[in-house]
């Protein structure tokens, strides 16, 4: 089985040579992702619309690999500011209290100061999905 790529239509993804997620053997990858809104490449100012802009971003991304939130089994949250990731907890507990996936926090800088949070998941694509 081979893999496939999907883009998120983020210019960054050209830019360093990524895709916003990779499908191979039934799992799908998808990258650190923050909190533009792609339709106006703009960053919102406040944690939670960051958070909310890379769950819309990275659900968008598993339903194009046949999955969705429900089917992560693994999620990273990286936060330039620790303090702040309280404030996501119920954005995330709305997105993930289904699936329950191992998670881990870590506080690192991102790529650009105005980045509050950047969200990586793990997923496994159903096996209900067409061409499963």
């Amino acid at each position: 089985m081979g893999q496939r790529h999907i883009s998120s239509g983020s210019p960054f993804e050209a830019d360093i040579g990524y895709s916003r997620a990779v499908v191979a053997d039934g799992w799908i990858f998808v990258s650190g992702t923050t909190g533009y809104d792609y339709s106006t490449m703009r960053m919102p100012d406040g944690v939670e619309d960051q958070c909310r802009n890379v769950l819309a971003t990275i659900d968008k991304a598993l339903a194009e690999a046949g999955a969705g939130l429900n089917d992560v089994v693994r999620v990273r949250y990286i936060l330039p500011d620790a303090s702040e990731f309280r404030k996501c907890w119920p954005i995330l507990s709305a997105a993930f209290g289904e699936a329950r996936p191992a998670a881990t926090m870590i506080q690192a800088g991102l790529m650009e100061p105005e980045m509050k949070i950047e969200i990586e998941v793990t997923a496994r694509v159903p096996k209900t999905a067409p061409g499963v």
